[in-house]
């Protein structure tokens, strides 16, 4: 292996890694926003001044002098500083993939646009971290942090399969390729607005609101909703948001509407599976086939949080095969635009 394939293999694994570690984050992530520990610490980037979490008789009675009226939770302020210590490291990691890819900036076959996206998204990551605790847990921002990781695992993986052209073996023209481009795009839209969906049902703790399946409740299949309320984005200021503040009927409202998303995509998902395995590609077929599964797994836990009333293990496994399924369609996307130019670069 010369210099330059090692250097590739090098940038390839270590975003192979990142994306491992973002998906980490993103479950760390989500088992400290579900376990009410957002608002862990009340500061950003420490935890009450320092580092770690203040614990002796020193440093807590410095806490009652420098925040008054608060009260340290080891418990979860170390659930909130340990998804800090693991983000932080991410960026770390992002930061030496943008690091080895600008030294490499002359090399025909290396990408810069991705890894430029990544050190900018990873950047505003960080700011939206801190709005979520200084905005005490808005919606709006809890949930735009949630899709900021979503879409930082999303690059991370595109960035690995392009810059080391993963599951793309010989080009294979197919009659309905330029449908699978399309429908591959589509795929990772709709995705991606189910995940959106679903963190602004969790963000609003709207997940109870219906504790039936498939309808809201028992006798009730079609109950009353507040459309309206259940998506006001701005929120007033200095408003605590654990717990959630919206009306019954507005986060009703919202599972719902997850639901209904749940149902259209898990259609088209099967649909476009289907496609993939109908193709001529052995790749993308073997990709289909895996987002079938995952797609039934991800079926099976959303269920799950309804009947055993939002098991915090079910709930942090379903933010986690969300992401899964995301990669799934970017690598489908990834594949269908291989073949269709090869040469693309970005």
């Amino acid at each position: 292996m010369d210099i330059l394939t090692s250097k590739t293999s090098l940038v390839v694994l270590v975003a192979k890694w990142s994306t491992l570690f973002a998906l980490i984050v993103l479950m760390l992530g989500a088992y400290t926003r579900l376990s009410d520990a957002g608002l862990g610490c009340p500061d950003w980037p420490g935890c009450y001044g320092q580092i770690d979490v203040p614990e002796s008789l020193i440093e807590l009675k410095r806490v009652e002098s420098e925040f008054p009226g608060k009260v340290v939770e080891p418990e979860k302020a170390w659930k909130e500083m340990v998804h800090r210590y693991f983000a932080g490291t991410l960026g770390l990691l992002i930061l030496s993939i943008a690091i080895m890819s600008w030294r490499r900036r002359k090399k025909p076959e290396q990408k810069l646009a991705l890894p430029a996206a990544l050190l900018l998204l990873v950047s505003f990551q960080a700011l939206l971290g801190m709005w979520t605790v200084t905005l005490l847990v808005q919606p709006a921002i809890v949930t735009a942090h949630l899709l900021g990781g979503m879409f930082t695992t999303a690059l991370l993986w595109w960035y690995a399969l392009r810059q080391g052209r993963l599951f793309v073996g010989e080009s294979i023209r197919s009659d309905n390729l330029k449908l699978l481009q399309k429908s591959s795009l589509l795929a990772l839209i709709l995705v991606l607005l189910q995940i959106a969906l679903g963190g602004w049902t969790s963000t609003n703790y709207a997940a109870l609101s219906c504790i039936d399946f498939p309808g809201c409740y028992p006798g009730n299949g079609w109950p009353e909703m507040d459309f309206r309320s259940a998506f006001t984005i701005v929120s007033e200021l200095g408003v605590n948001y654990e717990g959630g503040h919206l009306n019954a009927d507005a986060r009703t409202a919202i599972h719902m509407l997850h639901r209904i998303g749940a149902l259209l995509v898990f259609i088209y998902l099967l649909f476009l599976s289907w496609m993939m395995v109908k193709s001529k590609m052995l790749q993308l077929q073997n990709v289909g086939k895996l987002l079938v599964i995952v797609l039934l797994v991800q079926v099976g836990l959303g269920i799950s949080n309804i009947i055993f009333s939002l098991p915090l293990w079910v709930a942090v496994a379903h933010n986690g095969v969300a992401a899964l399924l995301l990669l799934i369609v970017v690598t489908a996307n990834h594949i269908v635009n291989h073949q269709s130019n090869s040469g693309d670069r970005l």
